[in-house]
């Protein structure tokens, strides 16, 4: 456990899409078992499609960061439109799942402009079967969403899985 769970913007402070608060319980993350998240973000921008996302996934392995790979499309990979696999998730026309739905939060591009908030709610991490490189540990992440070359949201996690 290095420090536990922690969040931060990491755009120059010009990105339009600020995350305002972020928080994880249990710490660690237990694989399978319950996630209470509580967040709240605020967009000066629409985001539409195509948006792009970047993550860089980091493991720690002693003092070293290690990163990830992207292997079936988990890991460090690039995801050209985030809309598109959203669209496969939950066919649009479809009502958003919960607890998204109650606080109308949209799960389909495009995003409206304005402020969002998810008070805590629970969410159940199923039993799925992680490579054994995404077990046990403590790692860092990097997304940073993209449209047609701009920078809408950039944030940094770090967070420890225990499963």
């Amino acid at each position: 456990q290095v420090g536990g769970f922690a969040w931060e913007n990491c755009g120059d402070g010009k990105d339009p899409v600020v995350l305002r608060s972020l928080s994880v319980a249990p710490d660690p993350i237990s694989i399978p078992g319950s996630l209470r998240v509580s967040a709240a973000a605020s967009s000066s921008k629409t985001m539409a499609s195509p948006l792009k996302a970047v993550l860089v996934v980091e493991k720690a392995l002693g003092d070293l960061w290690i990163q990830l790979p992207c292997i079936d499309q988990l890991g460090s990979c690039t995801y050209n439109d985030v809309c598109t696999i959203l669209d496969n998730l939950i066919p649009p026309g479809t009502t958003c799942p919960e607890p998204l739905l109650t606080y109308g939060i949209p799960c389909h591009c495009p995003f409206k402009a304005g402020s969002y908030s998810l008070p805590a709610s629970d969410f159940d991490l199923p039993d799925v079967e992680l490579p054994a490189w995404m077990t046990n540990g403590n790692y860092r992440v990097r997304a940073a969403v993209s449209s047609g070359g701009q920078e809408l949201a950039c944030v940094k996690l770090a967070f420890s899985l225990q499963s």
